[in-house]
């Protein structure tokens, strides 16, 4: 077996091999697949662009399964592989990491360090943060202590994050395809978000991209939160309307917003998202990099040698995007 792997990554990601017949076998991440390797079975995958997975696609005629290194393997499912290959997800490699952005872009939206930031590049001494903080109207949207907290996309990551947000004293609910309660935190689902979003003083999104979600936080969505909300995106850029998104930061409409992705990336300068006001962005970084890598390939090298499709972990179907 001829297992393809990422070798200009900077991170370990080679899988110990227990049978001496099996090859792993490096290639260039953004660079298409040369023809000495068109025979590999199994294709590893860590940020290539979508042509040289489309191209895998096409041209690698024995592969049978896929294993992406991303939480969201969206990129790999867009790429048509044939129906017979297995797709797995990276899911709960980047837990930590993207949790910790996402507390990180939470509290720089609440604490308005975009407003610091902008004053200190202007040489200004913003003396209205204090009086706003310590006004009785406005001063409790300046804490996470008490702010009532909805993570829509109760996957590995918000089950990682939701603790942190507790231990800074937020009240968190999830928001998933099936309520209840997870991790200790008590679960909605989306016919329960409606009634969630009047009461939320943050919304945090860990939604993958797919075709149910693609605009989920919309024009109707932004809405039914209270104008002093704010949102935060550490999902998919997919799943937001944009230009919703501008209009109410705008108007007033919704108090801030912070972003880690965008529908577009990366983002062109043209969009208006650049300069929409109250609104925090970073350049798809939450992620980084997959923590524990090459445990988690060697582990699922040894489940495919052993039982196949059945004994992988994180298995994608193409309905089904387990990113998040």
């Amino acid at each position: 077996m001829k297992i393809l792997v990422p070798g200009n990554v900077p991170f370990d990601c080679t899988p110990t091999l227990d049978d001496p017949a099996d090859v792993v076998a490096p290639y260039v991440m953004r660079d298409t697949i040369a023809d000495e390797h068109l025979d590999a079975e199994v294709l590893v995958t860590w940020a290539s662009p979508a042509r040289v997975l489309d191209d895998a696609a096409r041209r690698l005629g024995r592969l049978r399964w896929v294993q992406s290194l991303a939480a969201g393997p969206d990129a790999v499912l867009a790429a048509g592989f044939a129906p017979g290959v297995v797709i797995t997800s990276g899911r709960g490699l980047h837990d930590t990491p993207v949790a910790e952005h996402a507390l990180a872009l939470a509290l720089a939206t609440v604490r308005r360090i975009d407003r610091s930031l902008a004053a200190q590049r202007d040489h200004v001494w913003d003396r209205g943060l204090g009086k706003e903080q310590a006004s009785a109207e406005t001063g409790p949207t300046f804490t996470l202590d008490g702010a009532r907290v909805t993570i829509w996309g109760f996957g590995s990551i918000a089950q990682r994050l939701a603790p942190l947000l507790a231990a800074l004293g937020a009240r968190v609910t999830g928001v998933a395809g099936t309520p209840g309660v997870r991790a200790g935190f008590p679960v909605v689902d989306d016919a329960g978000l409606r009634a969630l979003l009047p009461e939320t003083d943050l919304l945090i999104s860990l939604l993958p991209a797919t075709a149910a979600t693609r605009h989920a936080v919309d024009a109707a969505t932004l809405a039914l939160l209270p104008a002093h909300a704010r949102f935060v995106n550490v999902g998919r850029g997919a799943t937001v309307d944009e230009d919703a998104l501008v209009a109410a930061l705008r108007s007033g409409a919704l108090a801030g917003a912070a972003l880690d992705v965008t529908a577009t990336e990366p983002l062109p300068a043209a969009s208006a998202l650049w300069d929409a006001p109250h609104l925090i962005l970073t350049p798809h970084v939450a992620g980084g990099r997959p923590q524990g890598a090459q445990s988690f390939l060697t582990d699922q090298v040894r489940a495919w040698t052993r039982s196949g499709r059945s004994g992988l972990r994180n298995l994608v179907t193409r309905e089904d995007d387990l990113g998040g």
